[in-house]
């Protein structure tokens, strides 16, 4: 496109060269020369205005409005770059934000699922606290009642050797045998004497 509008003005000043010449111009650019009169004058002239009107012709025909469909071209092209680019950062904008906000979720997600890990090993702490000490209780009532009727055991021991040694003394001081149906009945009195 740039080509074709150096090839225009080229075309316009080969075209206008002559007609410079024709007013007394010198094409290289030296001193201007008398014009050979006023009809030679007039006549070139006017072939340099026809040639100039064409030449504009041509160049607002065929080249201005390639210039100007190049242009807006260009312009359109920088246009759709800007809103190409402005649409790309408003898509990173939104991904950066849905980023932002997944990676906020995530921890508020986290944090949850360690404060819930730590309330349930909190109850499970505490169901096993209370087991183990309702085990403990549990062993500690049967240690008790198993001490109980070991001292119950016991005592009822002492108490029938002690009956079964002081029927067999009485036995011997009253020199005759006593039976076990006496025996048994000291045993309840002397029991019954012990409670009480």
């Amino acid at each position: 496109m740039l080509a074709a509008a150096r090839t225009n003005l080229s075309l316009l000043a080969a075209a206008t060269l002559p007609a410079a010449a024709a007013f007394g111009a010198d094409p290289a650019g030296g001193p201007a020369q008398p014009i050979a009169g006023a009809h030679g004058g007039l006549a070139s002239a006017v072939t340099a205005l026809v040639v100039f009107i064409i030449v504009l012709a041509v160049l607002g025909a065929k080249v201005w409005p390639a210039i100007a469909k190049g242009l807006d071209e260009r312009a359109n092209k920088i246009k759709g770059e800007i809103e190409a680019a402005e649409a790309a950062r408003m898509t990173a904008k939104a991904a950066l934000e849905e980023y932002q906000a997944n990676i906020a979720q995530a921890r508020a997600e986290a944090q949850k699922m360690i404060a819930d890990a730590k309330a349930q090993q909190q109850v499970q702490f505490a169901e096993m606290r209370s087991k183990a000490d309702a085990e403990l209780a549990a062993m500690k009532a049967k240690a008790v009642a198993e001490i109980d009727a070991a001292k119950k055991a016991a005592v009822a021991e002492v108490y029938t050797n002690a009956a079964s040694l002081a029927t067999a003394v009485a036995g011997k001081i009253l020199q005759r045998e006593v039976s076990s149906a006496d025996q048994g009945r000291f045993v309840s009195e002397a029991l019954a004497g012990m409670k009480n």
